[in-house]
């Protein structure tokens, strides 16, 4: 009887301690994923400032290459190669210093930063998915972004591993949200009049702080927006502040001429 006791008591600690090292990291397909919406005005339009600071921000090596997390805008869009990433990650360290579930609607990127809100659509099936980024990855050629579990089955990718995606950004996702209302049309004219092609650069930064001062001082002068340009020259890393939105370049020099930004110039998008 005493035996049968001392066994029962064992199996009964035994249970506990294995139910108390899941903690609250333990994750199971039950657990309600988070959700994210495709409407951008869900979103942040601007990331926010102590983002870009964070340390996932700085640029890193992997396998000898070199990765520049960047700064992007809404609306934004990338081409390549989507894979996905599960049990072996389950329950450890993102990149950003949270619990990888694999049930939830998360992603790795190699440079967008971390808490960006992406749409992924899957070029073979036009099925989409939103998800929010909070890991590094993944680090093979042609591949841009590496989803969740749940967030691949969603567009039916599990079974190929991988599938050709297009990327856009969708917005910004902080505790913190502070809506910044996102451009329906220029106050000038209809958007599907404004050809992207020529620009104003009126500020150039090292630090994007003082970058994302001049795009949110700035943004809907004169119904332009402004973007930042993150660029790597000999001196080291550049903010570029471009005011865009022109219908031609004789508008931009038009604009420039008025002097309201000393020092500015035109310059040509990609």
């Amino acid at each position: 009887m005493d035996r049968q006791h001392i066994l029962l008591t064992a199996l009964v600690i035994v249970f506990i301690t294995g139910c108390s090292t899941r903690g609250t990291r333990a994750y199971t397909s039950a657990s309600a994923p988070s959700s994210y919406s495709s409407d951008r005005g869900a979103h942040n339009s601007y990331i926010n400032k102590k983002d870009y600071s964070h340390p996932t921000m700085r640029p890193y090596v992997i396998r000898g290459i070199k990765y520049y997390p960047t700064v992007v805008n809404v609306g934004d869009e990338f081409d390549g190669f989507a894979s996905w990433y599960g049990p072996d990650f389950h329950g450890k360290l993102t990149s950003n210093g949270e619990t990888y579930n694999m049930y939830d609607m998360t992603a790795a990127h190699k440079t967008l930063p971390m808490n960006t809100i992406v749409k992924v659509t899957n070029l073979r099936n036009r099925k989409s998915v939103v998800v929010r980024i909070n890991d590094r990855g993944p680090f093979i050629e042609r591949r841009i972004i590496d989803l969740s579990n749940t967030a691949a089955k969603k567009i039916d990718m599990l079974g190929a591993g991988t599938a050709p995606v297009k990327v856009e950004v969708l917005g910004f996702h902080s505790k913190d949200k502070r809506h910044t209302p996102l451009e329906k049309d220029l106050q000038s004219s209809p958007q599907d009049q404004v050809i992207d092609g020529f620009a104003l650069q009126i500020a150039s930064f090292s630090r994007i702080e003082g970058a994302i001062e001049t795009q949110q001082k700035y943004n809907k002068t004169d119904g332009y927006e402004t973007i930042i340009k993150d660029i790597q020259t000999q001196s080291g890393r550049m903010f570029k502040v471009w005011l865009k939105g022109f219908r031609s370049e004789q508008e931009a020099r038009d604009y420039l001429a008025l002097g309201n930004f000393k020092g500015s110039f035109i310059v040509r998008e990609d």
